[in-house]
């Protein structure tokens, strides 16, 4: 090769790099870029007064403490519905359960932009995904203010098209679920029992007895279940479910209380329980052989949170017909700020 072509070749083989290291630089930071507008932050799911279209989801940005207290009407330019009762995030999307509207939303994760609706149901409450194209949401069914009218069920989702295939009855008015090891867990807040749901064939393979009114369910660093239950008309307990053996369990009894059990949640490194019960939050370590004797915060929350980030707990506090307010607090119990928001905080979601 002659050297002038020899130059030429060096040359064309360092611009051909230069173009290439470019590109590179150009791909990286396009990954970095944020998905959207709530890629990151605190959902603030809001109740609102029952039998009005009030309810609402709150979004906070910790860092900034930038709130916006009616996302879904702002992003939408409609109302969310009545009586928001959870909000699961699946994937790129968001799934809003509206038990007396008898929906799930369904929005963008990262717009909050409306992309579906689910019908057919019958006062949906909670929801979980066993991977990204199927979940289960649990329904009342038959509830009425004068009594119950019906069973329990939990609903099969294909989330492909925002479809209900299949409905498994369960005890009464199921509550709170949680997927492990291939099988849903169903706490039935109207009975005694959890059910166990076999996720591949979508049967009840057994019914495990924890007493009265269990409600919510957690799944510790050691893979043991948490159910939190009672109070009404006997003392509320938590219950420790092995999965491995589902006759296993171990009662923690509380004292007697003036009111039931309230919220329950595990914070980011699964070793300790936050909990309401008689008007009153406690902490309690999963390696703990009693429950404690002694509250972290005097005050009742209406919903119950823990960012599993920054450790910090929210509380959920407020009427029925007024604005609420997110409370943080230390997990000490020492209070940091308020946010007000809307009608009746009952969750936090976490992104």
């Amino acid at each position: 090769m002659k050297t002038n072509s020899f130059k030429k070749y060096l040359l064309y083989i360092l611009l051909g790099s230069s173009t290439m290291f470019a590109s590179s630089c150009e791909s990286t930071d396009d990954n970095t870029e944020p998905k959207g507008a709530y890629e990151h932050g605190v959902f603030i799911l809001n109740e609102g007064q029952f039998g009005t279209p009030t309810a609402e989801v709150s979004f906070l940005s910790p860092e900034s403490k930038d709130l916006t207290p009616d996302l879904f009407s702002k992003v939408n330019n409609r109302p969310l519905g009545d009586a928001a009762q959870s909000l699961t995030f699946i994937g790129d999307k968001a799934y809003i359960a509206v038990n007396a509207s008898e929906k799930i939303e369904v929005v963008d994760a990262y717009s909050f932009a409306s992309v579906g609706v689910i019908n057919g149901l019958k006062i949906p409450r909670y929801i979980a995904a066993l991977n990204s194209s199927k979940a289960y949401v649990t329904e009342y069914v038959g509830y009425t203010f004068s009594g119950y009218l019906g069973t329990g069920r939990v609903s099969v989702l294909d989330l492909a098209t925002n479809t209900v295939t299949k409905t498994i009855n369960v005890g009464l008015l199921p509550e709170g679920l949680l997927i492990y090891n291939n099988k849903l867990y169903v706490a039935n807040s109207g009975s005694n029992t959890i059910s166990v749901i076999n996720t591949a064939t979508d049967q009840v393979e057994s019914t495990i007895l924890v007493g009265e009114a269990p409600k919510h369910l957690v799944l510790d660093a050691n893979n043991k279940i948490w159910v939190l239950r009672g109070g009404y008309s006997t003392p509320g307990a938590l219950i420790k479910i092995d999965p491995a053996n589902n006759n296993a369990l171990t009662t923690y009894n509380f004292p007697v209380g003036t009111s039931g059990a309230g919220q329950l949640t595990i914070n980011g490194a699964k070793n300790t329980l936050y909990y309401s019960y008689n008007n009153k939050v406690y902490a309690m370590a999963t390696s703990a052989s009693t429950v404690p004797t002694t509250a972290i915060i005097n005050r009742s929350p209406y919903g119950l949170g823990i960012d599993p980030e920054t450790n910090l707990l929210y509380l959920g506090v407020g009427g029925y017909t007024s604005n609420g307010w997110a409370v943080r607090y230390q997990t000490t119990g020492t209070p940091v700020d308020s946010f007000q928001v809307r009608i009746l905080p009952n969750g936090f979601s976490f992104r």
